[in-house]
């Protein structure tokens, strides 16, 4: 059996860095990674970046080195993505930050309202309602972090957990200074609309989770397969006949739910903002899906029926 020898160069300077001889044909990227570690510890494989070019597109862990354009002898680029972190302490770590902060102003600790409202209560109904709903989103969110999700990448850079929380952990604690604040005043249209908007949220909140499972159903415990996504028995996931990322779709809606049901504008500000932000993140993944699959359902909307 022929062997491989691979040159992996810095792709910035073109410094050699590595020299692998009698690499197996059928030794995957990841393989590769792991002998690289082991003359350069620093860069763990979760850090590395391997490509063909130096400007080029990251090889995938999962390409076979005898399938790549390559001869006998190859050269890789390899570019330091920096430390990472996993996406399950990123997730847990943005979601319980909310969570905990909403408690705070709900329960109004000291030097938050001044002396004379702590540890006080609201004398509204939809204060505490809206303290639950958020509560269970956050619980909920947590939960199908270590249960339900399977991540197709296992880290992420780790300057995104301060971005990340930063953005969740801010408008949680904005959202929650007005909703739990001693001179809120409740929604225009009283407990009409606090209904209406419990419905929205609730109905959401259910689609999203539906969606998720959906999704989890599609790829193998510890495998990156990708599959087309489409509707079940679940009367939530026939969504999916018209959008590519119903999961987003219905989380939006949630927020939109509440944010009808406190009135409150930092929680309107928050719902357009990561609406804005899902709407890319909807793209990417439907561009995706159209670049990979020839027979994808060509009615579909990224995130909002017919629309966008």
């Amino acid at each position: 059996m022929k062997h491989y020898e691979v040159e992996i160069l810095d792709a910035k300077t073109r410094e050699k860095l590595c020299f692998l001889d009698k690499v197996e044909p059928q030794a995957t990227i990841a393989e590769i990674k792991n002998l690289f570690t082991k003359t350069h510890p620093q860069w763990y494989p979760a850090r590395q970046s391997l490509r063909l070019d130096p400007k080029g597109k990251s090889l995938k862990d999962e390409d076979i080195l005898q399938k790549l354009p390559v001869g006998t002898t190859a050269t890789l680029y390899f570019r330091d993505l920096g430390a990472q972190i996993s996406w399950v302490t990123v997730f847990l770590t943005e979601y319980a930050g909310p969570l905990f902060i909403y408690l705070l102003f709900y329960f109004r600790v000291p030097f938050l309202y001044g002396h004379k409202y702590d540890f006080t209560s609201s004398r509204h109904s939809v204060v505490h309602l809206a303290c639950i709903c958020h509560s269970f989103h956050y619980v909920k969110r947590l939960l199908e972090t270590l249960f339900v999700h399977r991540f197709s990448h296992g880290t992420m850079p780790l300057r995104n957990i301060f971005k990340n929380c930063t953005y969740y952990w801010g408008f949680a604690a904005w959202m929650a200074y007005y909703i739990n604040h001693p001179l809120y005043t409740p929604p225009t249209y009283g407990a009409q609309q606090v209904k209406l908007a419990l419905a929205i949220f609730v109905i959401c909140q259910l689609g999203n989770f539906s969606i998720h499972m959906a999704l989890r159903d599609l790829r193998p415990a510890g495998s990156k397969t990708r599959k087309i996504p489409y509707p079940t028995k679940n009367p939530f996931t026939w969504l999916f006949l018209l959008v590519s990322c119903p999961n987003y779709t219905y989380e939006v809606g949630s927020w939109i739910g509440f944010a009808i049901m406190t009135q409150c504008l930092p929680v309107a500000l928050f719902s357009l903002v990561g609406f804005t932000q899902m709407t890319i993140w909807a793209k990417g993944k439907h561009r995706s899906y159209l670049k990979e699959f020839r027979d994808y359902p060509p009615l579909r909307m990224p995130i909002v029926p017919f629309l966008l």
